[in-house]
């Protein structure tokens, strides 16, 4: 199979890698263009490229896809197949029609539910005890065709949206191998979703870290795990945000007290009112500074019981 593989970012290397090290043959990668990055806004590829390139793989960066341009280039790599990971745009139906095989994604949730940007931080900020991986044919939909293998993945308590991100991009390249596996022996079955049962994962803003101390404990602790590490949990304290990096849920009664209110400080951390429960804040970070145990933030900064924060 000659395959086009499409993905940009890091959870993708994982799937483009397993291509490569079962000797499929990768006549091309496309992904995004290069963009400026951090504080210093360097221009730094996307992840994929600098794999392909290591190992000497086509690279396509297009600043648009719906061009005759862009048609041409993969129309005459002859693509028997092209796998999409993470790539970031939905393709139009001319380039789905290209490949005879069609179009396999590798989508990190449990389809019909999460479909969208961000499934691996949704199912983190509403609490789901499981996610997984679903690989799945494209169609011009936002992440509706049809379902081909699905491996589910159990979310502790206190993963973060980081560290379950890097355990799905490895199930993902896994889940990948065994469905090109059926692919080739003919055992390869479509599942139409259930379009009642969809649930949307909408692209994340540095706004859906904003703590809301009125909801529960629980509620909170999640928004901190799934916006860990990007774009972060916050809220505002003696007029100066505050990225709240880590919480625990603690047993308590936040004592009828307003929902921000800190009802106890120490080195093990700062106790927080919410609007049910109370949640134990342990590693914080302040405006301009780096992240921090909130004992070594005592040491630098007043913090009184009854301070409310928010």
């Amino acid at each position: 199979m000659r395959i086009v593989f499409m993905g940009t970012p890091e959870f993708a290397v994982p799937s483009i890698k397993m291509l490569v090290e079962n000797n499929y043959n990768v006549v091309a990668a496309v992904t995004q263009p290069d963009k400026p990055k951090g504080r210093g806004n360097k221009i730094t590829p996307p992840p994929v490229k600098v794999y392909a390139e290591e190992k000497g793989i086509i690279v396509l960066q297009p600043e648009k896809i719906k061009t005759g341009e862009f048609f041409r280039q993969l129309e005459a790599l002859k693509p028997d197949l092209f796998i999409t990971v993470a790539y970031g745009r939905i393709l139009p139906q001319d380039i789905l029609e290209l490949p005879p095989l069609g179009c396999i994604n590798v989508h990190g949730s449990l389809l019909p539910k999460y479909r969208g940007a961000a499934p691996i931080q949704w199912a983190i900020i509403n609490g789901e005890k499981k996610t997984g991986i679903t690989t799945m044919y494209t169609d011009v939909g936002m992440d509706t065709g049809d379902m081909l293998l699905k491996r589910e993945v159990e979310i502790p308590m206190d993963m973060t949206a980081g560290e379950l991100h890097d355990c799905l991009s490895i199930v993902g390249a896994e889940v990948l191998k065994e469905t090109l596996e059926c692919l080739k022996n003919g055992s390869l079955k479509r599942e139409k979703q259930i379009e009642e049962e969809a649930t949307h994962a909408p692209m994340m803003t540095k706004e859906t870290g904003s703590i809301d101390w009125s909801k529960s404990a629980f509620d909170i602790h999640n928004l901190v795990r799934g916006t860990s590490p990007w774009p972060g949990a916050y809220t505002k304290f003696c007029g100066c945000k505050l990225k709240i990096c880590k919480t625990q849920l603690i047993e308590g009664d936040n004592r009828g007290c307003k929902p921000g209110t800190i009802i106890k400080k120490d080195k093990n951390g700062i106790i927080v009112a919410c609007g049910d429960g109370v949640l134990n804040i342990v590693e914080i970070q302040p405006e301009s500074c780096r992240k921090m145990t909130v004992e070594e933030y005592l040491c630098g900064h007043k913090v009184n019981e009854g301070d409310v924060i928010g």
